[in-house]
C-alpha cells in the first residue's frame, strides 16, 4: 500500500493506494484484484477487498465504490451501499466517518481530497474524458456543498499511466490544445510519425493546481510500466490478454 505525506499528516483521515500485491487471485488478476467488472470470481474480489479494508483498520462493509462510466457526475455518500447496488458515478464525496471512499483503476487516475477543517473528503476516477470534461472540479463542488474550501483541501493523484507508456494518435491532442493552448506542452513526440506521448499525470496535476488547493501531490508511478506492482489495462491489450485486474485507491474520515 501507498501513501502519501500530504495526507499522512492529517490526523482524521486514512487513506491507500493499493498495489496488485497481497490478494488472492491468480492469473491476470494475481492478485489484489477489487474489479467486479472483471471475470474473476467474485469471492476472490470480496477478500482482496476485505485485505484492503483490514491494511486501512476498516471492516468490508466500510468500502464504497462506484459503477464508474468516465464521466463527471459525483454522489455524495450518506450510507454504505452493497457493490452490486453502486450508482454510476465517477466520483464520491462525504462528511461521514467510518466510510471508505474507493476509486478502482487500471491505468487512470485515482485521485484522493481531503480537508480536515470540515471533515470532508472525496475521491475521483479521472480517466482522460472525465478529466478534460471536469471530474476534478465537479467533486471539488460536491464537497464545497458539505463545507469544505478548496484553498484548505489536498489533493493526492495516485498510480496511473505514465508518459512513456502513453502513446495516443495524431487527433488525440486536438480536444486539450483547444481547451487550452497551453495544454500542447503534455504531449511529446513518440517513435511512430504523427503519434504523441500523453503526459496524463501532468494534465491531471495541472488542473488541480488551477483550482487553489493547498497541496496537490503524485505518488508518480507508472502502472503500465511497473507491472510486478500494478494492474493496466493498456499492458493488457499489447499482450494480447482479454482480461485485466483493477487497483483500489481509498480514502477515510476517522470516527
Amino acid at each position: 500500500m501507498i501513501t502519501v505525506d500530504a495526507l499522512d499528516k492529517l490526523t482524521s483521515v486514512r487513506h491507500g493506494f493499493f498495489t496488485r500485491e497481497g490478494g488472492v487471485s491468480d492469473a491476470v488478476y494475481a492478485s489484489l484484484n477489487v474489479g467486479y467488472g472483471s471475470g474473476d470470481d467474485p469471492a476472490n474480489v470480496a477478500a482482496n477487498r476485505a485485505r484492503a479494508m483490514a491494511r486501512m483498520g476498516l471492516p468490508l462493509e466500510a468500502l464504497v465504490t462506484a459503477y464508474q462510466v468516465h464521466g463527471v457526475r459525483i454522489e455524495t455518500v450518506e450510507r454504505a451501499w452493497p457493490p452490486r447496488g453502486a450508482a454510476k458515478a465517477d466520483g464520491l464525496v462525504t462528511r461521514k466517518p467510518g466510510m471508505a471512499l474507493g476509486i478502482v483503476s487500471a491505468d487512470c487516475a485515482p485521485v484522493l481530497f481531503a480537508n480536515a477543517d470540515a471533515g470532508v473528503i472525496g475521491a475521483a476516477h479521472a480517466g482522460w474524458r472525465g478529466a478534460l470534461g471536469g471530474v476534478l472540479e465537479a467533486t471539488l463542488e460536491a464537497m464545497a456543498r458539505l463545507g469544505a474550501d478548496a484553498t484548505r483541501t489536498v489533493a493526492a493523484i495516485g498510480p496511473c499511466i505514465g508518459q512513456q507508456s502513453y502513446e495516443v494518435g495524431p487527433e488525440f491532442p486536438a480536444p486539450f490544445i483547444a481547451e487550452d493552448p497551453d495544454n500542447a506542452r503534455f504531449f511529446s513526440s513518440a517513435a511512430r510519425a504523427g503519434r504523441f506521448r500523453f503526459d496524463f499525470a501532468g494534465y491531471v496535476a495541472a488542473r488541480l493546481d488551477a483550482l487553489g488547493l493547498s497541496e496537490v501531490v503524485s505518488t508518480a508511478h507508472d502502472t503500465c510500466l511497473e507491472e510486478d506492482r500494478f494492474f493496466s489495462y493498456r499492458r493488457s491489450v499489447l499482450k494480447g490478454e482479454k482480461e485485466y485486474g483493477r487497483g483500489l485507491s481509498a480514502i477515510a474520515l476517522k470516527r
